[in-house]
């Protein structure tokens, strides 16, 4: 059955606690992204070829800004296509915040530190030349992802995604994203400041991604750096393809190399359907 790929699908969604669309937020209120423009932010914008995060302030330094990897026009214009149409003969899941998704990946409780296989199959077929490109790239030597998140944006339901620090428990060092069908940003923050270069209140680097790149996270980005996908950038559909990596403790010599490679080995058949 072909997914209803950018509209609204009913009066229903999947928010939970202080998550808000613009579907709930007609029961529950307005979101909290209203809250944030009251607050004092430094906002600083990345330079891809320079590794800094310039000010627009004249009176504050750039500064450089490790982690983040970005690849302009990763996939052709083909291949999106092929991708998104592909995507769209599978089911979308609704998710918090306005999103849809679909998961490639093994049954994890995060919570109680809980992995399993379920019903986990690899990831979809059209990911394992992508894979293989991403490989090419040095930052990227060795990626083998063993996780494929799909997410769908859509400014009608008001998709947005908090910041946040991925786990990094089951999750290695390495965040990679595919990102199609609309430019957007992604806002990198630190809300205690940067009190090295004078900066009390909450920091913020907005990151550009143009339609069809790949940015890649580690590091600081990865680690310190909370990262989100605010409304207020979502202007057109987007969809993108999240791929991470088993951290040191799934991998050889680590406690439960056993599992991650049975999860690994599943993963890079790329014969996987949604679960």
């Amino acid at each position: 059955m072909l997914a209803e790929d950018s509209t609204f699908s009913g009066n229903t969604c999947a928010c939970k606690g202080i998550r808000r669309c613009l579907v709930c937020e007609k029961i529950k209120g307005k979101s909290q992204h209203e809250a944030r423009e009251k607050k004092v932010v430094h906002h600083f914008l990345y330079n891809s070829e320079t590794r800094l995060a310039d000010s627009t302030d004249a009176e504050v330094a750039s500064f450089p800004f490790p982690g983040v990897f970005l690849w302009e026009n990763f996939i052709s214009e083909e291949e999106e296509n092929e991708l998104i149409n592909s995507m769209d003969q599978d089911s979308w899941n609704e998710s918090q915040s306005g999103r849809r998704k679909q998961d490639f990946g093994p049954k994890v409780n995060f919570k109680k530190r809980k992995v399993r296989m379920g019903d986990f199959s690899g990831l979809p077929a059209l990911s394992q030349k992508l894979v293989a490109r991403m490989q090419l790239e040095p930052s990227l030597a060795g990626f083998q992802p063993v996780e494929q998140c799909n997410l769908d944006y859509h400014p009608q339901r008001g998709s947005a995604i908090d910041p946040h620090l991925d786990d990094s428990w089951l999750w290695g060092e390495r965040l990679v994203t595919i990102s199609m069908l609309s430019d957007t940003t992604l806002t990198m923050s630190l809300e205690q400041g940067m009190p090295e270069l004078g900066l009390a209140e909450e920091v913020h680097v907005a990151v550009r991604l143009p339609r069809r790149c790949l940015v890649g996270l580690h590091g600081e980005a990865r680690h310190r750096w909370k990262h989100a996908i605010h409304r207020e950038d979502v202007h057109e559909r987007r969809v993108c393809c999240t791929y991470r990596e088993l951290s040191a403790e799934f991998q050889p010599g680590g406690e439960q190399a056993l599992l991650g490679t049975q999860l690994l080995n599943t993963a890079l058949s790329f014969q996987g359907t949604p679960v």
